[in-house]
């Protein structure tokens, strides 16, 4: 699958949403799982503003690389950012967009803890 870095060096990020438990099933409330590490996912969404915009992003992260005080507000770096486009069909509707994952989110409040132990 395709990815694109994010350069984040000129952007100011926050949190806009506080870390979720990212699901892979809503049905069965099954907790999605990193490929690779087997880590479980979770989804923070931020504010990223740079060039004059502004936008909300869902940033998926493994739960280690994950800030433990992250409130909304709270100014962030976002460590290996990169997109993913993808697209699918169901019900013979076409759907696409651009999914967000970094390698950490963490939080550049002063005496801000450092990401959980794996």
């Amino acid at each position: 699958m395709r990815q694109i870095p994010v350069d984040t060096s000129a952007a100011a990020v926050m949190v806009a949403q506080p870390p979720q438990p990212k699901v892979k099933d809503r049905r069965t409330g099954e907790r999605a799982m990193d490929a690779e590490t087997g880590a479980a996912l979770s989804t923070v969404d931020v504010m990223f503003a740079a060039n004059g915009e502004v936008e909300i992003l869902s940033v998926t992260v493994p739960e280690t690389g994950v800030s433990a005080d992250l409130a909304m507000g709270t100014p962030v770096a976002i460590t290996g950012l990169v997109a993913r486009p993808w697209e699918s069909e169901f019900n013979g509707q076409r759907r696409h967009g651009i999914a967000f994952r970094a390698v950490a989110v963490t939080s550049l409040a002063a005496g801000a803890s450092m990401p959980k132990a794996a």
